[in-house]
């Protein structure tokens, strides 16, 4: 089975390879087997097989919108052996439509998609809806694998029924959580928001069929969403700018409140009871003091000595003295001649 070599590079890492091409199509490869395809069982296929003889696992399906359950079947699947080659089948539109419904992507699409599942090592375009025994022995199918559950279709209670009896059926587990319905099931619920989302992007009202009047609401809806958003952003911007007020504001009185310690610190070593302001000022106010107050006068000269015999001056009183006017010009003039004398006295 070289076919998938001539189509990829395979790079040996520690037992993993790393392909760069797509996986090649069932027509194009015509199943060129080397080895001889004799039958096994699965207990032989799980022991291994040589090289050249790879068990062919055979996974089919619709896979409209792959997603990760689809990726992990197919894991599973090229998983169960230790030397497998996994062949995808992959339904048309046609069948597809007939039994199961409309699809999302066409079959060029999904077969696209699955090609490039790195699993993946052959595709088979236009698979059957329920397998035969001409189809099994044209692409040489050792087992085929898919889950468990009963798959009622085209008129039978389980199509893979004549597989099981056949001992070639290997199981596969579902992926809970994901399934193309689901996917489907979110874009119906939320087909306003798609619609609107589509529209925003360029998108006409023709090509997603949405009438005049819903494509109005739409417009509008989008206008009023984008409303919300620069409020929503200015809330945000004015949130952070108060949040850097307060920071700052913080840091402003912390830093206030270590300048005010250090003023009034410096203001009762100034000022208080034993400040340098009260030695300063004492210091000058008996200055001040020591100017102001009159020098007191020597005892004795040191040029003239008074006599022991002179009396001491007479001390005069600056106040002026209450005297009786002279009755007479005759007292007057005796007055003036007693004074007179007296300083001739004491001359």
């Amino acid at each position: 089975v070289a076919n998938r070599n001539k189509t990829s590079e395979e790079v040996s890492a520690k037992g993993k390879f790393t392909l760069t091409a797509p996986a090649p199509f069932a027509d194009e490869t015509n199943c060129q087997c080397q080895a001889p395809h004799e039958k096994l069982t699965i207990a032989q296929a799980r022991l291994g097989t040589p090289a050249d003889r790879p068990v062919r696992v055979y996974a089919d399906g619709i896979f409209d919108l792959f997603h990760s359950g689809h990726a992990r079947a197919l894991m599973q699947a090229k998983t169960l052996f230790p030397n497998s080659y996994l062949l995808v089948g992959v339904c048309s539109d046609d069948l597809t439509h007939k039994f199961k419904g409309f699809t999302v992507m066409n079959e060029a699409e999904r077969y696209e998609a699955l090609r490039h599942c790195r699993y993946v090592d052959e595709v088979i375009r236009d698979a059957p809806w329920t397998l035969t025994p001409e189809f099994l022995e044209k692409h040489k199918i050792d087992f085929v694998a898919h889950d468990d559950i009963p798959y009622s279709s085209a008129g039978s209670d389980d199509v893979y029924k004549h597989i099981k009896e056949a001992g070639m059926f290997v199981p596969t587990q579902r992926t809970e959580g994901i399934s193309t319905s689901d996917i489907i099931t979110r874009i119906v619920r939320d087909y306003d928001v798609y619609a609107r989302r589509n529209l925003q992007r360029g998108y006409t009202a023709k090509e997603l069929n949405v009438s005049f009047i819903n494509e109005k609401r739409y417009r509008f809806q989008n206008q009023v969403d984008k409303m919300k958003e620069k409020v929503k952003n200015v809330e945000e911007r004015s949130k952070e700018f108060v949040n850097r007020v307060e920071e700052k504001s913080h840091d402003l009185i912390q830093k206030w409140e270590e300048k005010s310690r250090e003023f009034i610190g410096n203001f009762l070593e100034l000022f208080g009871p034993d400040g340098a302001w009260k030695q300063m000022f004492q210091e000058r106010s008996s200055r001040m003091l020591q100017a102001l107050s009159p020098k007191q006068s020597p005892v004795s000269s040191p040029t003239r000595s008074r006599s022991p015999s002179r009396s001491p001056s007479p001390t005069f009183s600056w106040l002026p003295l209450k005297t009786s006017p002279p009755s007479s010009p005759k007292a007057a003039s005796a007055s003036i001649s007693s004074m007179s004398e007296g300083d001739e006295d004491e001359k």
